[in-house]
Formats: structure tokens, C-alpha cells, sequence
């Protein structure tokens, strides 16, 4: 199983996330979001040892020029929510990035969009909401590939991450049911998700 946590702040979660094998770190580059990090933060990511970890960044039709000054010898991986096409994609991989492609499912037709993507590290399924807690269509998840490749978002929890991978799904990305304020990141929701995931496992 992979975890995924989005909306971190690069200063105040990234340590714990790194301590509990967290896989891949995400840090948001959109300004409307409460999770949209400031660029004078970046140079913080530097400090910490990633052991096993990844740290990605969120994006939305980054330029070159942005990616150039900002994300190389940062990032690991940049997500891409906007409308990159594979040719995008594959332009950013040359940069020296692994890619993560976000494709919004709306309705069952949406997710062959996946099969566009077949030069992305990895394909994310996730809600059409940018970062509104939108739930994921129930009936949909159990006809997403599965798979390293594929993650999921889009209102994971504690509560219900058994039943999302008793339907197949190993890779789940979560952000806002991991926050107890808008933006910030609750660290005992953070070890309780954790302290489940391996509860699964074994």
C-alpha cells in the first residue's frame, strides 16, 4: 500500500510524515488554496533527510519558467491538475521529474482519460472539486485500474480506507480528512490513518 499526503506545509509536517514512511509528501502551488505554500518555504525541503519518502509538487499548468526556478532539486515529482496533454507531460518528465497526471472523474467515461497518460509515473483519480472534499462515486472506484501506478483521491479517511481497499485500491492519496482547521494538518489524524493503513497490511 502507498500513502499520499497533500497539502503539507513544508515547515510544521513534514518530519512526522517522514518518521511514519509516509511515501509521497505533497506541497500545493495554487494560490487560491489554504494549502498553497510560499516560495520562500521551498528552500526549507532541502534540511530534511527523505529516507524512503517522495516530495511532489501540485501544480496546475506550471510553466517552464516556474519549474525551472522553483521546483527543480526540490521535487521529486510534480502533479499536474490543469490541462496538460501527453506531450506536457513528457516535456516535464525530460526536465528530470517523475509525473503524476490528476484526471477529475466525473462520470464512468472519464476514466479511459487514463489511457492518454501512458508516459505518467503515475495516474491519479480524483474528484472534480480542486480540494473540496468531493467524495469519490462509490460505485466507480471498483472500475478504476488497479495497481502501483494508480492512486486515488478524494475524501479517503480512517473510516473508510478498509472498505476502499477491499475494492482493489492500494494507493490512496488524502489531504482535508487529515486537517481539524482549514489548511492545517491535525498530527494525530495523520498517526491514527497510519497506525490503520498497517492494521490493514497485517
Amino acid at each position: 500500500m502507498k500513502i499520499k499526503i497533500c497539502g503539507l506545509n513544508p515547515t510544521r509536517d513534514v518530519q512526522i510524515c517522514i518518521d511514519l514512511n509516509v511515501n509521497f509528501l505533497g506541497f500545493v502551488f495554487y494560490e487560491k488554496s489554504p494549502r498553497n505554500v510560499k516560495l520562500q518555504d521551498i528552500e526549507t525541503l532541502s534540511q530534511y533527510d527523505k529516507k524512503n519518502s517522495s516530495f511532489v509538487a501540485v501544480t496546475i499548468n506550471p510553466s517552464n519558467e516556474f519549474i525551472k526556478k522553483n521546483l527543480i532539486g526540490n521535487f521529486d515529482f510534480i502533479q499536474l491538475h490543469g490541462s496538460e496533454n501527453k506531450e506536457r507531460v513528457s516535456e516535464i518528465k525530460s526536465m528530470g521529474f517523475k509525473v503524476i497526471k490528476a484526471i477529475k472523474i466525473k462520470e464512468e467515461q472519464d476514466i479511459d482519460l487514463y489511457r492518454s497518460f501512458d508516459n505518467a509515473d503515475i495516474v491519479l483519480f480524483d474528484t472534480p472539486g480542486m480540494e473540496k472534499s468531493i467524495e469519490f462515486p462509490k460505485e466507480l472506484i471498483s472500475k478504476i485500474p488497479k495497481g502501483e501506478k494508480y492512486a486515488l483521491a478524494g475524501s479517503i479517511s480512517e473510516d473508510n480506507v478498509e472498505n476502499i481497499s477491499n475494492l482493489g485500491v492500494n494507493f490512496f492519496d488524502l489531504s482535508s480528512s487529515l486537517e481539524s482547521l482549514l489548511g492545517y494538518k491535525d498530527h494525530h489524524k495523520i498517526k491514527n490513518f497510519i497506525n490503520k493503513i498497517n492494521e490493514i497490511k497485517n
